[in-house]
């Protein structure tokens, strides 16, 4: 079986799901292949902060993410729209604690990806976006001239353009870097409304939705493979941490653990995300490597990468991205 397609998106993360609406709104024809289930990995492990101004962010990334917290309100409406599910901001700033112990507030934003990642999945099927799990584009290649074929175990595809959103299973371009983190019920004298951040921890509250009155602490950074099992010890060091900042989370008969888990954020050699054609010319591209901001990036990346696909310049440099650095 030979399949055509305007284009092919290879990963049905955040990322490669908000690309595809995104072209499916400038009226292109889109078919999703993934390997596993949609949105099952980085992108409902997240935190959900919408962290624009952490000042530990690569410079590099500071006009992107301008731009990605700017469409933000415009994004949600559409996957609203197209939904008919609701997905509110958590929170409306951060509290930044700097080395010395200082603290001082950013106006961001948070929201619950679990609920974000519902909404977009039937956004999506609301469309005319074919979505392909269980998927995998197995076999990639390009011909003189750009000409794409894609192979998979349920047939071939021919796409005009590919792009590949593959987060951390986009080896040898990024790598997973494991991170684990734990929800607690917050206690009755903590009636948390804001992010609490340093550089080591950051505790991520829930106010609306089914797990309102709870909050996230998180995250370790490990070089780990593809494991995902917490262990007892590091959630404990997390739960430590965040408590230095508010003591009550340190109480765990006041403020029980809920669950715990941990997800595989898409790592690069400079922790900045591949985004742009695999080489200058070609039909191939690259929307990965986001790192800790996949949720944040995510309406900058599509709206940047489909400009590139229509053959237009993007609103901010894409250099520092360029797949072809590595």
């Amino acid at each position: 079986m030979q399949e055509k397609s305007d284009i092919l998106i290879a990963g049905a993360g955040i990322v490669g799901l908000s690309l595809a609406l995104e072209l499916h709104s400038r009226g292109a024809q889109v078919t999703i292949l993934e390997r596993d289930t949609a949105l099952a990995h980085a992108s409902t492990a997240a935190a959900g902060m919408l962290a624009a101004e952490d000042p530990h962010n690569p410079p590099e990334l500071r006009d992107l993410s301008g731009l990605s917290a700017a469409l933000y309100s415009q994004y949600l409406s559409r996957i609203e729209h197209l939904s008919r599910m609701s997905v509110p901001f958590q929170t409306t700033s951060t509290v930044q604690y700097a080395d010395d112990g200082s603290s001082y507030r950013l106006a961001e934003f948070s929201l619950d990806p679990r609920q974000l990642a519902a909404a977009l999945l039937a956004a999506v099927r609301a469309t005319s976006i074919d979505l392909r799990e269980h998927t995998e584009a197995r076999v990639i290649t390009e011909a003189n001239g750009g000409h794409l074929r894609v192979e998979t175990d349920s047939g071939n595809f021919e796409p005009a353009q590919l792009v590949q959103t593959r987060g951390a299973w986009h080896a040898p371009y990024t790598r997973p870097v494991k991170g684990q983190m734990l929800r607690v019920q917050l206690p009755a004298e903590l009636p948390l409304t804001e992010v609490h951040r340093s550089e080591h921890v950051y505790i991520v509250p829930r106010t609306w939705g089914a797990q309102a009155g709870s909050a996230l602490i998180g995250a370790t950074v490990e070089d780990a493979g593809f494991d995902t099992s917490t262990t007892l010890a590091d959630l404990a060091q997390l739960r430590a941490h965040a408590a230095q900042f508010l003591p009550a989370l340190a109480d765990e008969t006041a403020a029980p653990q809920l669950e715990a888990w941990a997800g595989l954020r898409p790592g690069t050699m400079d922790h900045l995300p591949l985004i742009g054609p695999h080489h200058p010319g070609s039909s191939h591209f690259f929307a990965t490597g986001h790192f800790r901001n996949g949720i944040l990036l995510a309406p900058a990346t599509a709206a940047v990468l489909t400009d590139l696909l229509e053959g237009r310049s993007p609103s901010v440099d894409l250099a520092p991205f360029a797949p072809d650095r590595f």
